[in-house]
């Protein structure tokens, strides 16, 4: 009768003793698998938001160069030859692309659902693709300025068109330059958001071996 009872306590105490021993294991899987994935989902976040608000800066710069850009093409209506890139119309809607991307990924950084690291993707695709285009079109529009401000010898205000050729071709390498920028954050914003759905799908499979 004793060994029936103590054989009929071990298993008690095993079963008392269960919820302990798995809340020590689920401790134990948590210190060593999900929280480095959680610090690194957490750093992919922190990185989701510096880029989103440089992409809004650089954004902005390209805004307010493009109006100044457009001011300047009335004041020196003479040689509009040299703001050729202002009749594409990029430096105005090429911004827009990119404050609203940069503002998804920092709404994405903030609070990553999978609709808005979804959204934030495919913005920071069509940011890239917009960058793109711009790249080719200032590229374009600085060879065309290079060709106008051979023509400046024939004209007749000679120092004035080759300071407004000069000061054209200054604005839009600064125009390239910022459109390259935003090429790279717009690539790096990407990869920042799959690196986050990675750490996530990661996240599940350690939830459920």
């Amino acid at each position: 009768m004793a060994s029936q009872e103590v054989g009929n306590a071990g298993p008690g105490k095993a079963s008392a003793g269960g919820a302990p021993a798995s809340q020590v294991e689920s401790v134990l899987i948590n210190n060593s698998v999900y929280q480095p994935i959680d610090e690194l989902q957490n750093h992919w976040k922190e990185k989701l938001q510096a880029l989103g608000a440089i992409q809004i800066l650089n954004g902005a710069t390209i805004l307010i160069l493009g109006i100044f850009l457009g001011s300047l093409q009335n004041i020196f209506h003479l040689f509009r030859q040299f703001f050729l890139i202002f009749y594409t119309a990029y430096p105005l809607w090429g911004p827009i692309f990119f404050i609203v991307s940069g503002s998804l990924s920092v709404a994405a950084g903030r609070k990553p659902t999978r609709v808005l690291v979804q959204n934030t993707f495919g913005m920071s695709i069509a940011s890239a693709a917009v960058a793109l285009v711009g790249f080719v079109l200032l590229s374009i529009s600085l060879a065309v300025n290079k060709q106008s401000l051979r023509s400046c010898e024939s004209s007749q205000s000679q120092d004035l068109c080759i300071f407004v050729g000069i000061f054209s071709n200054g604005l839009m390498s600064l125009l390239l330059i910022l459109t390259l920028l935003e090429l790279c954050i717009s690539i790096s914003v990407s990869a920042s958001l799959w690196c986050i759905e990675i750490s996530r799908n990661s996240n599940k499979v350690g939830l459920f071996p």
